[in-house]
Order: structure tokens, then C-alpha cells, then sequence
């Protein structure tokens, strides 16, 4: 599918992947609806031609009413949506057992809402608009849903349950939901990063983040946000790219710890 002129939503457009594919995909010819709790970081240009291709819309991906919201107000500010790239999510760590004993069932359950209810939540809804619309060529090609899994649904590391169980839940959907929306002309994609130079990771320190340069095979450092923005990109332009998970990782295996 031809990027240009087409509108995407990206959740968690506020910072890290996610900022950086709103400013790829702003790059190369697209409206971006960003989806985010705190979309003021991202808005901040003075350039008035990204302005017009933008909007910034205050949303909790885990609440349907809110996304429903945010859909129909992006149609109206920005045109018919045909793309979604899933990047909101949080990582908190927690053993299953801890110094305080069990790992807190509330705090498990807000990492499985977020990472993995959230992102099949604004999934769901954006495939419902996509399969009314019409076709863009003879294929029936009518869009394309991203979404982001990561390394640890493959190899969690200790303190990870949450997190790999909730990205081990993205990658598991990927296929079934390719296959439900195939027929109705809708691809279904998950990329799934190894350590990336985000915010939060930045924010480490060099004892921290060494050991990981270190476990990726090549090139020997973090990943680029960037680099995970032009894969998004171009998994929407590529038409054959169906029901696949994608490690994006510079051949890193994680250990356990």
C-alpha cells in the first residue's frame, strides 16, 4: 500500500518507537493520528505543512469508549484511516516472587491490559473501519495493522512474567487475526524489537546497557528508533508481508538475567 497521503494511527506516538514512527511516517508522505496519555511531549513543531498532517488525541488504549473517540474525531481532523501501528505499552518488572512475597496480581494484570488487551482493543475497532471501506487496488488491499511484540516473548528474562506474557500474547495473535481479516482485504503484521535506544532505556546506565550492546551479534550496539520505523513503514508498503512476526533485534538471544 502505497504510503503517501494515507492516514495512520500510532498508539503510544508520544515518545520512544513510537514517536519515532510519527516522524517517519510524517517523513515519507503520511496523516498521523497519534494515540498517546501524554500527547503534549510530541506536540511541538512550528512547521505548519506537519501540522495540517497531524493530530495529537488523548487516549487509554485499554478503554474502548476512549479509542471510539479518538477514531472518529482522527476521520474527521485528518480522512478515511488506513494504517495502525500498535506502540503503547509499559515494562514494569517483578519477580514472582519477591523480597514482599508474591508478585501483585493487580500489577500483572495492568501490563497484560496495556500491552496486550490495548493493542487488540484499538486493533479491532481500526479493522472494523478498514473492512467498510473500498479497496485501494485489484488485490482488494483495504490496510494494514502493525502491531509490537518484543524479544522477551521468545526469552523473558527474570522479572519479565508480565511483560513477556503480554508480548508473547501479541506475537501468539498475529496469524489468527491475519487470517480473520485476510478474506476482508486487511494484512496483520508484528515486528518484535530486541533493546532499543529509547527513553527508558537511556536513562540506564552504562553498566546496564553494556552487557546488552555486547549480547547483540551486530552491529554491537542499541537499536535506532528509527530503524524500527522504517521497518513499520515499510511492512505497510510491502503488499506480500502478511501474518508475520518480525524480529528486529541485530541477532540478540537474551539471557536470563
Amino acid at each position: 500500500m502505497n504510503i503517501e497521503g494515507k492516514v495512520v494511527v500510532i498508539t503510544g506516538g508520544g515518545s520512544g518507537l513510537g514517536k519515532a514512527c510519527v516522524d517517519h511516517f510524517l517523513d515519507v508522505g503520511a496523516k498521523v493520528a497519534v494515540f498517546d496519555l501524554n500527547v503534549e511531549s510530541g506536540n511541538d513543531s512550528d512547521d505548519k505543512n506537519r501540522a495540517q498532517k497531524i493530530g495529537f488525541y488523548n487516549v487509554d488504549v485499554t478503554n474502548e469508549e476512549a479509542v471510539e473517540r479518538a477514531l472518529a474525531a482522527a476521520e474527521q481532523d485528518l480522512g478515511e484511516i488506513r494504517a495502525c501501528v500498535n506502540c503503547a505499552g509499559i515494562a514494569p518488572g517483578g519477580k514472582t516472587v519477591g523480597r514482599n512475597g508474591a508478585l501483585d496480581l493487580e500489577k500483572f494484570r495492568k501490563v497484560i491490559d496495556v500491552n496486550l488487551i490495548g493493542s487488540f482493543n484499538t486493533l479491532r475497532l481500526v479493522a472494523e473501519r478498514l473492512t467498510n471501506l473500498d479497496a485501494l487496488d485489484s488485490d482488494g488491499a483495504r490496510g494494514v495493522i502493525i502491531n509490537t511484540a518484543s524479544v522477551a516473548a521468545f526469552e523473558g528474562q527474570i522479572g519479565q512474567a508480565a511483560y513477556a506474557a503480554s508480548k508473547g500474547g501479541v506475537a501468539a495473535m498475529t496469524l489468527p487475526i491475519a487470517r480473520d481479516l485476510g478474506p476482508r482485504g486487511v494484512r496483520v503484521n508484528t515486528i518484535a524489537p530486541g533493546v532499543f535506544s529509547t527513553p527508558m532505556m537511556d536513562a540506564m546506565s552504562d553498566a546496564v546497557k553494556a552487557p546488552l550492546e555486547q549480547a547483540v551479534q551486530f552491529p554491537k550496539r542499541l537499536g535506532l528508533p528509527q530503524e524500527f520505523a522504517k521497518l513499520a513503514a515499510h511492512i505497510v508498503d510491502n503488499d506480500y508481508l502478511n501474518g508475520e512476526v518480525i524480529r528486529l533485534d541485530g541477532g540478540i538471544r537474551m539471557s536470563p538475567s
